[in-house]
């Protein structure tokens, strides 16, 4: 990524570039090459290569990219030392080929989180030490995968109720409040290059901005890696 170059993911609606006269107008990506990256994210389907224009349309106008759903936890890792890397190999590759910054979404985040993360054998819920064990590998276990290869991890997923307060998760119930900043210690340790970001959605709302700001002040006390803040747009 550019130095001093602020990320900006843009979501685009394929259907209007599809609609742009070809070469009447530079790209996306060349048009603000001075300002910021332009991004969009990438869904299975068009992973799969089901649909070239898409994928041609993609590596035209965009410089950065992020995975729909390949990289989060029921995708990549579905059982206890069970992995599949295949969708997410995919996604890293074409990045990597096109010189695209690729971003990897997401490590934690409460939803699509298969139930034996949090559950021993007979279905009890885990220990605190337990659970930040199998944080660990998995984080580990993924970012160490494309360390050097994708540039910046969306670590954490919608921590916060729309209120402003912690998520009553099976992570901040299991694990506490550290969880958060555990799982940024984790990212780093496995890639101590990438940047890390925290992601949310609704932080136009002034209470959730505010419960927003304040974990961000008390992560960033203590030094925790964190390069920036991930803004989902809930408009339809």
């Amino acid at each position: 990524m550019p130095r001093n170059m602020p990320l900006i993911a843009v979501s685009v609606l394929l259907g209007v570039l599809f609609a742009c006269e070809v070469g009447a107008q530079p790209a996306l990506k060349d048009a603000f090459q001075n300002d910021f990256l332009i991004g969009t994210a990438i869904s299975r389907v068009q992973l799969a290569a089901e649909n070239p224009e898409e994928m041609a349309l993609i590596k035209a106008q965009f410089n950065s990219i992020s995975p729909e759903n390949a990289l989060k936890w029921d995708a990549v890792h579905p059982g206890p030392g069970r992995y599949n890397f295949e969708p997410a190999d995919r996604f890293v590759e074409f990045g990597v080929v096109n010189h695209m910054f690729i971003i990897g979404h997401v490590l934690i985040w409460h939803d699509q989180t298969p139930k034996w993360v949090f559950q021993d054998d007979k279905g009890n819920t885990v220990d605190r030490d337990t659970l930040l064990a199998r944080m660990r590998e998995h984080i580990l276990t993924v970012v160490g995968r494309y360390r050097g290869k994708i540039g910046g991890w969306d670590v954490v997923n919608e921590a916060l109720d729309d209120n402003g307060q912690l998520r009553q998760s099976p992570w901040l119930k299991i694990i506490g409040e550290d969880y958060i900043a555990k799982a940024f210690e984790f990212a780093h340790q496995a890639d101590p290059k990438a940047q890390l970001y925290y992601n949310d959605y609704l932080l136009e709302n002034a209470g959730k901005r505010r419960g927003a700001i304040a974990l961000i002040q008390k992560l960033q006390a203590p030094g925790t890696p964190i390069a920036g803040v991930g803004f989902r747009d809930t408009t339809n």
